[in-house]
């Protein structure tokens, strides 16, 4: 699989996800502009890799003869508005900030901090594929009970820094000979479950089956679904999820055919400051996405359109979140504030 983010030698260098999957562009962001805008455009998407590449995002084209405290409190309100509802954006670039007022604090700047604040960007880089791994491995024993999978949008390798969220107990899964089978909602109407997940899956060689996001129901029905699986962008402290429009429905079915639904994120993901979903502010996205496929129009142009791109799902319909500290159950409030805690201590 092609890395979603990939810095080298001082430089960052993005997957251009809106192009798959029949064209692996990567394309180098060298200006704070074109991190913004790829974040924003979905060039870069899902919560951990935007996070991700926030954070590298603060340093391209950094002049160390500059106030630098002034400039990255500038870039950090700057890169944090592209996407407002996922978490790890705004947490990764706030680490950026208390990495530099610590080091300011000790007297170091120009090039120094500069390079410290490098080594604290790969480090929440490297921490993305350990979370990435553990969270493999605390969720594949419910691939292996419940191997009949249906997902939502794309929370694999190309959304985080290697496995994915929810696609991680998948893979960890398959290379333990679990016959697991994915069912994939297409994920109207940016169509990341047919555009990102099942590319991501044929590449690893997982069963995958494509669907609408309307044949969820049916499917369910026919006794093909025996978990739902699906990341999120932000995890409120009473366990509601953020995710991509649609995931709701999803929940709710779930309920209706007695079916286990799953989350799976980082603890980074996990934001103690929002107290409920209520709380979560919903990205609003252009009407075109909607009016539009690739560019080909559906509807007349003046349609209006309401066009959220996340939904937030109930803890009380929530099985369990999996996070690399384990997995977390109801009651939601105390568990997910030890994860957060013991996340802290790295």
């Amino acid at each position: 699989m092609p890395m979603a983010v990939v810095w080298r030698d001082g430089n960052l260098w993005l997957l251009d996800q809106t192009r798959l999957p029949f064209d692996e562009r990567v394309f180098h962001c060298d200006t704070l502009v074109s991190v913004y805008d790829a974040i924003r455009a979905l060039q870069v998407r899902g919560a951990p890799a935007i996070g991700i590449a926030a954070a590298y995002g603060m340093l391209v084209g950094l002049d160390p003869g500059s106030d630098l405290p002034v400039l990255l409190r500038r870039r950090a309100d700057y890169l944090i508005s592209a996407r407002p509802t996922a978490v790890n954006l705004a947490w990764a670039v706030q680490r950026m900030l208390a990495t530099m007022a610590s080091a300011v604090h000790n007297g170091v700047q120009g090039d120094a901090l500069i390079e410290c604040l490098e080594q604290e960007a790969i480090a929440i880089h490297e921490e993305d594929k350990t979370a990435c791994r553990a969270i493999g491995e605390f969720g594949a024993p419910l691939v292996a009970q419940f191997p009949k999978v249906l997902t939502h949008c794309n929370a694999g390798s190309l959304a985080v820094s290697e496995l994915g969220t929810a696609l991680a107990p998948i893979y960890v899964a398959a290379t333990q000979g679990v016959a697991v089978h994915v069912y994939v909602d297409e994920t109207r109407p940016l169509l990341q479950g047919a555009r990102l997940t099942a590319f991501e899956l044929g590449r690893a060689g997982v069963n995958r089956t494509l669907i609408t996001d309307n044949m969820a129901a049916h499917v369910m029905a026919q006794g093909e679904v025996q978990m739902v699986l699906v990341g999120t962008d932000r995890v409120a402290a009473n366990g509601d999820v953020a995710n991509k429009i649609g995931t709701l429905n999803l929940a709710i079915l779930c309920q209706y055919f007695g079916i286990p639904f799953y989350v799976a994120c980082p603890a980074s993901t996990i934001d103690l400051e929002t107290p409920t979903g209520i709380d979560i502010h919903i990205e609003q996205r252009h009407a075109d996405e909607v009016r539009q496929v690739a560019g080909v129009g559906l509807a007349e142009a003046d349609t209006p359109v309401f066009n959220p791109a996340f939904d937030v799902t109930p803890a009380a319909l929530v099985t369990g979140i999996i996070t690399d500290r384990g997995i977390a159950t109801a009651p939601y409030g105390r568990v997910l504030a030890e994860i957060v805690a013991a996340s802290l201590g790295r």
